[in-house]
């Protein structure tokens, strides 16, 4: 079925929508240009970069997704190696390959579209409605403008356009729909017999078993082990006094005084209007249209029905250009100082930021609140005790760690330097053991060069939620060769299982030969003393029946009128089945209502636009010049 999916998406109309595609790209020329400045991206996809920053941020998002995943068992070295990293980065010139097929194509995003998906995220929302404050202060907090974001949004969605283009070539056909609900809702008779393994267990002399161990040495080797001895201790090991002096606090409510003020908001609607183009000419026509804008809005004109009409900030604009409360330092610094140089119910005159021209309305102000000493002590005195002990535990474990690496032979002076006692952990594997053995950190340096060879305390080690460690080497056994008096029952059973294996291999393969030659499989049950399973009506999903004897059943060819076709396929502990594939039932088409074909419609679709996506960027990959700095993916 799927290859049947990939000849569909691969066909005629495929290729003449791809090929349509493809040609608009190659009346673009290729520009060469020189540069004398130091080149810093990563990647360059035609004239587009990649930068550095880019794929550190894509890398240490993927990096966290990982790690998250796999609930820590993951050791962070493996996502480290430049086979990852160099898929990370494939993955960023897909993206830029499909960003600069959207701009030689033309796809535009209406600005409607983008207002919903900016409105939709949850972290511009207060109680689930989009708030401007809100979005403004996350992008603050982000270093990026409005506009920068919007445009990003607008990219993504056309982005998101071009896949779904691609993904309509292949029109999904009532006749595809039909084939697919035959072949999911095919059901076949099958008749089964289960072979037994076989009762007689062959005989393994120790001629064999010699031979079999001689040839396999490497088989029969003692796994490499380590123990360490270890310190390990945490923040609550840190002895201080737990009521902290109100002088103390007093001091620091001074120092931190800003963190208890409520500063002063400002509620404010905007009108913005922005130079398309950047130029002289455009700088000139947008000062020109804000100022009439500006104008209008002074002599009487209602502010929030002039945005609504005017603006070009798509965030506010269908409020009117409500920008919500803000406060000073979270917008532009020329927009800042406008709004706060206003009276309420002012509004002023067009003012230039990064963004373009704003006219500002400043429709209510809250002053500034300040709490008292008293109000946040309880606070102070929190939060005093947890940077205390977090300063006091930094300091403790700088200092073990330090008298660690004074006695670089034993770890006795740092632990009771840590208060704690050396412990050791039992014999343990490079896989890892019971305890702090199970700990990436620990295994990663367990076996290190320096603990293990060099016999040297390790570095601190950080095991996380305030808890370090220092390990050294308690004793070292190396991987040996297990003498064949240790494993001679070991080795012969091997051999005896492999015996059974080939045995009941070649006595099914037998069987299946003789069902083919025209015996009948109620002949071979008799002559076996065993019973034929029926199963009428078997589908790809039964519960009833072995699904391997399902997987290898529907595997075979529909069988001729009034014939059979037979297989055979290995259970478990050497037993196998014979099964006679009877009769062939495809799924009824008519039985599937109209939301049961809309879902399989939708599922051939996927497949379709899932193919015809990989081949497309396949595509542009071969069009496009594609350069990678190796030495820049850090």
């Amino acid at each position: 079925m799927l290859q049947a999916l990939r000849d569909k998406s691969s066909g005629l109309i495929a290729k003449i929508v791809l090929g349509a595609l493809i040609f608009a790209f190659s009346f673009f020329g290729i520009e060469s240009y020189f540069t004398g400045r130091n080149e810093t991206w990563v990647a360059k996809v035609d004239k587009s970069e990649i930068s550095a920053d880019q794929f550190r941020d894509r890398f240490q998002n993927y990096r966290a997704a990982m790690l998250q995943r796999s609930n820590g068992q993951l050791d962070p070295a493996m996502l480290e190696r430049p086979e990852v990293k160099r898929q990370v980065l494939d993955a960023l010139i897909d993206e830029q390959l499909m960003l600069n097929a959207n701009d030689k194509l033309g796809i535009v995003i209406p600005d409607e579209r983008v207002r919903e998906l900016i409105r939709s995220y949850p972290q511009f929302q207060v109680d689930g409605k989009f708030d401007e404050g809100a979005y403004r202060a996350v992008l603050a907090g982000a270093q990026r403008s409005p506009m920068q974001f919007q445009e990003q949004q607008r990219q993504a969605l056309a982005a998101d356009e071009l896949r779904t283009l691609i993904g309509s070539i292949g029109v999904v056909t009532p006749r595809e729909i039909d084939e697919h609900i035959r072949l999911r809702d095919q059901t076949r008779d099958l008749r089964t017999l289960t072979l037994p393994k076989p009762a007689e267990a062959p005989k393994v002399d120790d001629a064999q078993v010699e031979s079999y161990y001689n040839a396999h040495l490497s088989d029969y080797m003692t796994a490499e082990t380590v123990s360490l001895d270890y310190i390990e201790f945490d923040a609550k090991a840190v002895k201080m006094e737990e009521t902290p002096d109100e002088s103390v606090l007093r001091e620091r409510y001074d120092r931190e005084k800003a963190r208890y003020v409520t500063p002063e908001q400002r509620l404010a609607s905007h009108i913005l209007i922005t130079a398309k183009g950047g130029d002289a000419d455009a700088q000139k026509a947008a000062l020109a249209k804000a100022q009439q804008i500006a104008k209008s809005v002074h002599e009487g004109k209602d502010f929030a029905a002039a945005a609504k009409e005017s603006s070009e900030d798509l965030g506010s604009k269908a409020e009117g250009g409500d920008l919500g409360w803000l406060q000073s330092g979270v917008s532009d610094a020329a927009f800042d100082a406008a709004l706060f140089a206003l009276k309420k119910g002012e509004i002023s005159e067009p003012v230039l930021s990064s963004e373009g021209y704003h006219i500002i309305q400043l429709r209510d102000v809250r002053e500034s609140k300040e709490k008292t000493f008293e109000d946040v002590k309880a606070e102070l005195a929190k939060s005093y005790l947890e940077s205390e002990r977090e300063r006091l535990f930094g300091e403790l474990a700088s200092k073990v760690y330090d008298q660690s690496r004074t006695d670089l032979n034993s770890l006795d002076n740092a632990a009771k330097l840590a208060g704690v006692e050396v412990q050791k952990t039992t014999q343990f594997p490079r896989t890892g053991g019971a305890g702090i053995a199970g700990n990436p950190a620990v295994l990663k340096v367990a076996f290190s060069d320096s603990v293990l060879v060099h016999g040297e305390n390790s570095e601190l080690l950080d095991l996380g939620g305030d808890h370090k460690a220092i390990v050294r080497l308690g004793e070292h056994k190396r991987s040996e060769q297990r003498p064949l008096d240790a494993v001679r029952e070991e080795v012969r059973t091997h051999l005896v299982a492999e015996a059974l294996a080939k045995t009941a291999r070649e006595r099914a393969d037998g069987l299946l030969e003789r069902l083919r030659k025209g015996e009948a499989l109620d002949q071979l049950a008799a002559e076996l003393k065993l019973t034929v399973a029926d199963a009428k009506g078997t589908g790809r999903s039964a519960a009833n029946v072995d699904s391997r004897i399902i997987g290898a059943a529907f595997k075979l060819s529909r069988p001729a009128e009034g014939k059979s076709e037979y297989g055979n396929v290995s259970l478990p502990e050497e037993s196998y089945a014979l099964f006679a594939v009877d009769k062939v039932t495809d799924g009824d088409v008519a039985k599937v209502d109209d939301a049961g074909r809309e879902a399989v419609r939708n599922q051939l679709q996927a497949v379709n636009s899932m193919i015809a996506t990989s081949e497309f960027v396949a595509s542009l990959r071969k069009a496009a010049k594609i350069q990678i700095a190796e030495d820049r993916m850090q």
